[in-house]
């Protein structure tokens, strides 16, 4: 499969404040449940501690960051691996797709409906004023929730199996996101977030 010519495009999503865009499933050359359980079975995945509030929490996931540099987030600092055969093939597809480069990667493993995302703004520093985010999704379909800081408007969008979510603009200075506990029986979710550190 010649990923560079695959013919799929993002579809937009209206939203004030922000760029946001979806395609229903990145082309690539395995199945999904196949990349699924690649990337459970081959990743090096940690249980982190992060400062919340001045609070040391153990994070409701498991991580993983792959790349060219180190990343700091809530009192974390992410030492970088390289990227995989794997994650280098999926980063050429989502680059193909959204038409910018990514250097790093963070992957997320949520194991069941009880593993979840604080709702949080992606703008450290490293990141640049505006920057684009590419949200890649495996697994059992998650709600993806996004609130507006300052009219607190709500959206909700379910990240499916193969799905790619891209944000982009000001989206990080005027919203949060996060993926909430669910209560009803959940499969194994792995999400990879692709993003650029300056």
């Amino acid at each position: 499969m010649d990923l560079f010519s695959s013919g799929a495009s993002l579809r937009p999503i209206p939203l004030r404040d922000g760029d946001l865009a979806w395609l229903e499933q990145l082309p690539l050359p395995w199945p999904n449940h196949e990349v699924l359980a690649r990337l459970i079975a081959d990743t090096a995945w940690r249980e982190e501690t992060v400062v919340v509030y001045g609070k040391r929490h153990l994070q409701p996931r498991l991580s993983a960051w792959h790349g060219d540099k180190a990343y700091r987030y809530s009192g974390l600092n992410l030492a970088p691996l390289p990227f995989t055969p794997l994650l280098d093939t999926i980063r050429q597809a989502v680059e193909a797709v959204t038409g910018r480069q990514y250097n790093s990667v963070l992957l997320n493993y949520y194991r069941d409906g009880r593993d979840s995302m604080g709702m949080h703004s992606d703008d450290e520093a490293e990141l640049g004023s505006e920057p684009a985010i590419a949200s890649l999704s495996f697994g059992a379909t998650r709600t993806f929730i996004l609130r507006h800081k300052t009219t607190k408007e709500t959206v909700k969008l379910p990240l499916s199996d193969g799905s790619l979510l891209f944000m982009a603009g000001a989206i990080q200075r005027h919203w949060v996101h996060g993926i909430n506990k669910t209560s009803k029986p959940t499969g194994a979710r792995v999400n990879l977030t692709f993003r650029e550190i300056i």
